[in-house]
């Protein structure tokens, strides 16, 4: 395990913890029948019939596996 060899100051402590953030994930817009819904983008999109049945998950327009 890695000892430091110095106290760090407190500014320098508080200068590095602050780089690190959470980021807002990107989202990606997809228009169906006029309808505008938002979605993480590389991800299989669940299909359903009119009854709101989910049927089957697709990608990039291909059947990938049943619901």
């Amino acid at each position: 395990m890695a000892v430091p060899k110095r106290k760090m100051s407190r500014a320098n402590t508080r200068m590095r913890r602050s780089q690190w953030k959470a980021q807002a994930p990107k989202l990606v817009k997809t228009v169906e029948n006029g309808k505008v819904s938002y979605s993480l983008p590389h991800q299989a999109k669940l299909v359903s019939d009119s009854a709101g049945t989910p049927l089957f998950y697709e990608y990039k327009g291909r059947k990938v596996a049943d619901a």
